[in-house]
């Protein structure tokens, strides 16, 4: 059975309950081909038409013309496309015409660019097309790295090494830095968020070491398709940019599926498990020898998926059982190259992954993808999808609607995915938490000066001040050089989150390293009595020594995971831009948050029932950031009071709905921001909702919401509205994550307010 014959079989199931609620079939597209403007060098040619690689699609040529004639480029084609060509033609056919040329290639994992390092090699195999290229990351042998430091032409790297081990060792690095002519940032759209806002002064830092070694590299970025490329590229590199965005390859047909689970309870609108509906569809396309891979949005939910789909196999297909495994962050990076060869060779049949898949590692050829729950933003929906077809036949992909208010928006509004332009990249380099330890790193690397402000942004001066009353930074004649008590600061920046802090899992009875958790999440799934799923074993968490931030967990067969209940306040720290909509006032600003978090659920497996609840003793976590907030109407309270309705339950359903639906306007997850809503709150004297972001400093979305709050209201309005609920279920304004059990929660008030806010104009 191919993919194409799948879906009526799935139709005629006994457990096919019309979970199908839309079918978009994206016709195949035939390849349209661009023209070199200028001959490249024979052997580079030879190579090409002999791996079949010419004609180049349009978007291939535009980018190596564009290129060749001294632009930055960046390139945002989907999926597949063949985007890696359009840096590796030009850097190639440089090296080749200008002897000592030099490139920096940077990707965001270690596996994507072990990948594309086998994909260069291929490229460069034929004898006359002589370029030196190797990989230098954590992984590389002590014993290989001098060589490389002398002699590599192309080093294919990520910006954790660049941050850790290039910048600040630059001197050995002299030879690469001064000759650098290229820097090509693959799949651009990841670098958002905190981990771009990082990715962004590193990337400063090293346009900084190269101008004293006297070179000034150009940028090629290849991105997934986000509304602001340009922006996104510029914000990055602080460089300007020329965007290629149509896309000449050729695809493969598709049918994309909204599949939503079925109601289980009419009167509630609740829905069943998407787990259990992940489940079911990867177990039928194992079934039917259709290769496949699936999606989840944790570590957690992978493994359980991983777990759900064993089970059902080994009852029936006991010899399919080992051929699906689980894949994400936190393995061993061989176990992970194994998984990778395992189903580029056709060993596995499907897979279950977290977003560590979603990027191009090369895998092989996949018919299915089924993706558990939106990913949280329109470019990640399509990148998990594009895994499969990337051979040109066609292909199938699921959406699966999770019980929650932005999937439901989506399952009642296909239109809005499939007509919607993507959403912007937000980073924001001059976030003070983030830039402060960069400005260390380089003044460390070489002392600073008050002419790199433009270099650096807006909060230089004001970050600079900060780490001298900080005792940090030191003047002398005019430059700016660290304190003799810092030592090698870039050890102690962690550029995938504001904090430099890891807790660490150990298995109680060996003392073995199981996994390392962030800072910011270890009170969330570390804490004791947690139940931790490791490659599909759970682990139950014994105990928590904050001091040391280590938890201590023993193997424990349970029939139960656990989620954490918690309690947040924010407070006005300084109110910054205000701005009246329609009569109401919306204000941004820097908010204080405190989180703490009170106890556990014990919810059993595969039907969630709450089967215990458990408190907890542990600190409060407190941290800076960004929010937007606006008043209510006054007339709101009025309004609800002779409708019998609650206010505090209306304000806080509207909060969980507005939070939900946010990222239909920011390129963030779910967990990127956070919420309080209260009938009084202290720093204002009046009904508030706030929606801040939920990492310390801020990294843009809030500013996003402030400046479209109308389309948010007006798509929170109708998510609520249009829900089949009587009362409020997880699909409109239930939140999984409310530190309050999602009391006190009124749908009809929420609706009220909403209507006020907009002024009752929909």
């Amino acid at each position: 059975m191919n993919a194409s014959t799948f879906l009526p079989y799935l139709m005629k199931l006994p457990v096919y309950r019309e979970q199908i609620v839309h079918v978009e079939r994206i016709p195949p597209r035939d390849a349209t081909y661009g023209e070199l403007d200028e001959p490249l060098h024979p052997s580079l040619h030879a190579s090409l038409k002999s791996s079949g690689l010419l004609p180049l699609y349009r978007h291939q040529a535009a980018a190596v013309n564009a290129v060749r004639a001294g632009r930055n480029v960046m390139v945002v084609t989907p999926a597949a496309s063949g985007k890696t060509l359009c840096y590796n033609i030009p850097v190639i056919n440089t090296i080749l015409t200008q002897k000592g040329s030099r490139a920096l290639y940077l990707y965001p994992t270690k596996a994507l660019a072990q990948d594309q390092l086998r994909g260069l090699g291929e490229l460069t195999a034929p004898r006359q097309v002589r370029v030196n290229h190797a990989t230098f990351d954590g992984d590389t042998p002590y014993g290989e790295r001098s060589e490389i430091k002398r002699s590599a032409e192309i080093v294919l790297s990520n910006p954790d090494m660049v941050h850790l081990g290039i910048l600040p060792n630059h001197r050995s690095w002299k030879g690469l830095l001064s000759r650098l002519r290229y820097v090509v940032i693959d799949e651009a759209h990841v670098y958002c968020g905190v981990f771009g806002s990082h990715v962004a002064n590193v990337l400063r830092r090293l346009k900084r070491l190269c101008a004293y070694y006297g070179a000034s590299p150009q940028f090629i970025c290849c991105s997934a398709t986000i509304a602001n490329p340009a922006e996104h590229a510029e914000r990055l590199t602080g460089l300007p940019f020329e965007v290629i965005a149509e896309d000449g390859s050729p695809h493969g047909g598709k049918e994309f599926v909204f599949w939503n689970p079925p109601l289980i309870d009419e009167a509630k609108s609740a829905r069943r498990s998407a787990n259990s509906e992940a489940t079911l569809l990867l177990t039928e396309l194992i079934r039917q020898g259709i290769r496949s891979l699936a999606f989840a949005r944790s570590r957690r939910l992978t493994e359980l998926i991983y777990l759900y789909v064993q089970q059902q196999l080994s009852e029936k297909n006991p010899e399919l059982a080992e051929r699906v495994k689980p894949y994400r962050a936190g393995y061993l990076a061989e176990d992970r190259r194994k998984i990778e060869r395992e189903l580029f060779e056709g060993d596995l049949l499907a897979a279950v992954a977290t977003t560590a898949l979603e990027l191009g590692v090369d895998i092989g050829d996949l018919d299915a993808t089924v993706l558990t729950g939106y990913p949280g933003s329109i470019a990640s929906t399509w990148q998990q999808a594009g895994r499969s077809g990337r051979g040109g036949e066609s292909s199938l992909s699921f959406l699966i609607g999770v019980d929650n208010p932005l999937d439901q928006y989506l399952m009642r509004h296909p239109e809005f995915f499939f007509g919607k332009s993507h959403e912007n990249a937000l980073t924001d380099p001059d976030n003070p938490r983030i830039l402060k330890p960069h400005l260390l790193c380089a003044a460390w690397e070489m002392p600073l000066s008050e002419a790199e402000a433009e270099l650096f942004g807006d909060g230089f001066s004001r970050a600079e001040d900060e780490l001298r009353r900080a005792g940090l930074l030191r003047r002398h004649r005019g430059r700016w050089y660290p304190s003799p008590s810092v030592v090698y600061p870039a050890q102690d920046v962690n550029i995938r989150s504001t904090s430099s802090h890891n807790y660490h899992l150990v298995e109680a009875d060996s003392g073995r390293l199981l996994e390392t958790v962030e800072e910011a999440n270890a009170f969330f799934q570390l804490h004791p009595g947690a139940v931790y799923l490791h490659q599909g074993e759970p682990y139950l968490v014994t105990e928590l020594n904050l001091t040391a931030r280590t938890a201590f967990a023993m193997p424990a067969d349970v029939p139960y995971y656990t989620q954490t209940k918690d309690i947040t306040e924010v407070s006005i720290v300084r109110p910054g831009q205000r701005k009246t909509v329609g009569g109401v006032a919306v204000h941004l600003g820097e908010v204080e948050v405190t989180t703490t978090v009170l106890g556990y659920k014990k919810k059993r497996i595969f039907t969630e029932e709450v089967i215990g609840e458990e408190p907890l003793d542990l600190p409060p976590h407190t941290f800076p950031t960004v929010a937007l907030w606006f008043d209510i109407p006054a007339q709101v309270e009025v309004r609800l009071e002779k409708a019998g309705l609650d206010f505090a339950g209306g304000l806080h359903a509207a909060e969980h709905a507005s939070i939900a639906l946010l990222p239909l306007f920011a390129l963030c997850d779910r967990n990127d921001i956070g919420g309080v809503s209260t009938p009084l709150h202290p720093d204002t004297g009046q009904a508030q909702i706030f929606i801040y972001d939920a990492y310390p400093g801020g990294i843009g979305i809030a500013e996003k919401g402030f400046e479209l709050v109308t389309e948010l209201w007006q798509a929170t309005l109708k998510a609520v509205s249009e829900c089949p609920c009587q009362e409020g279920c997880p699909g409109c304004i239930q939140s999984p994550k409310c530190g309050n059990n999602n009391e006190p929660l009124d749908k009809k008030a929420a609706i009220v307010i909403l209507e006020e806010l907009l002024g009752n104009e929909q």
